[in-house]
């Protein structure tokens, strides 16, 4: 008899477990959000499903998914997570510090928060400071902290597959090669146009404000060169911190040079319409300093002489015309102030 309660009592529990879901439920706020109040959550080409939030950012629904990684967008913002049928998926961010703030909770909430912590450490150990300061001591010390902090991930989120933590030491260790290899193409660079060496020099490239200009017109200043083009992401957004320093080294001893490279990407190939969306952004952005544009894009003598092959490029000549760093800080690194008060600017 006792053994027969035993197997009724089993038999209504597994029976008040049911059968597995063959959905998943994914729910969560994003604080802040944007007016669209949709979130799209997919998988390349294979999955795509829209959820439609609540006024206060709140969002509840269920997705029919085939086991994997996924990825989600609300309004500019991208994520990725973890989603498989019978589980119960959230997470809460503010849209604001989008992926900084974000936390996921629920089943898989150890996965993915150790994909996402994995790739937030690099902001930390890598900063602009410290790859704008040239000092390959400091870069090695951060890589060993770097690795450091992600072995203690691993060690703090126990609950991660084998073949994710491979995914993200194959991911780490690109990370690591990455900025090794930036360092040292960064360093060739130095070598290849020591502090002191003459400069390569441009003649009568175009002004923005009319006329033409070559670098002897500045003969007696410090010239920072800015090399850009309007289809350069990374260029575009260093333009507000330029204005800035440009604002506050105003009248000193020290003309700002942006030297467009446009020649024809981005706007298929096409010379003359890059010509107008070069005039056309000057303009749009009040765009400050002296803005000239180069003669043959990358393939300009000026430009190939500094063996530019990325862009932005930024070039520091001193009143001599000799060059002080041939890849000089960007404007949005403190390290280029610190520069220029050494330089007595």
């Amino acid at each position: 008899m006792k053994r027969l309660l035993l197997l009724c009592v089993a038999t209504s529990l597994l029976a008040c477990k049911g059968e597995p879901k063959d959905y998943v439920t994914l729910s969560g706020k994003i604080t802040n959000p944007d007016e669209s109040k949709i979130l799209k959550v997919f998988q390349g080409r294979n999955y795509e499903k829209t959820i439609t939030m609540n006024d206060d950012g709140t969002f509840n629904d269920t997705l029919k998914v085939a086991a994997g990684d996924f990825y989600f967008q609300h309004g500019k913002e991208y994520g990725q997570i973890y989603l498989e049928n019978d589980n119960t998926s959230s997470f809460e961010t503010d849209y604001n510090s989008f992926v900084d703030s974000m936390v996921f909770s629920g089943d898989d909430s150890d996965l993915n928060n150790f994909k996402l912590q994995s790739l937030l450490i690099s902001k930390n150990h890598f900063t602009e400071e410290l790859v704008g300061s040239n000092d390959l001591d400091k870069v090695n010390d951060a890589i060993e902290n770097y690795k450091s902090s992600y072995e203690d991930l691993k060690t703090k989120y126990t609950d991660v597959d084998s073949t994710h933590i491979a995914m993200m030491d194959k991911n780490i260790n690109g990370t690591v090669a990455q900025i090794n290899n930036f360092m040292k193409a960064k360093k060739a660079t130095l070598n290849a146009f020591p502090e002191g060496s003459p400069s390569p020099s441009f003649e009568n490239y175009e002004n923005y404000a009319g006329g033409t200009m070559s670098l002897s017109d500045l003969n007696g200043k410090y010239v920072y060169i800015d090399l850009w083009a309007t289809w350069c992401g990374p260029c575009i957004k260093e333009i507000p911190s330029l204005k800035k320093v440009e604002k506050q080294f105003e009248g000193r001893n020290i003309e700002f040079v942006s030297i467009s490279v446009d020649e024809g990407r981005g706007y298929k190939n096409d010379k003359a319409a890059a010509y107008e969306g070069w005039k056309k952004m000057v303009a749009d952005k009040d765009l400050g300093g002296i803005q000239l544009i180069a003669d043959d894009g990358f393939r300009s003598k000026f430009v190939q002489d500094y063996k530019v092959n990325g862009i932005p490029r930024f070039i520091l000549i001193d009143p001599n015309g000799n060059i002080v760093s041939a890849d000089a800080p960007r404007p949005s690194s403190s390290e280029l102030i610190k520069l220029f008060n050494e330089l007595n600017i």
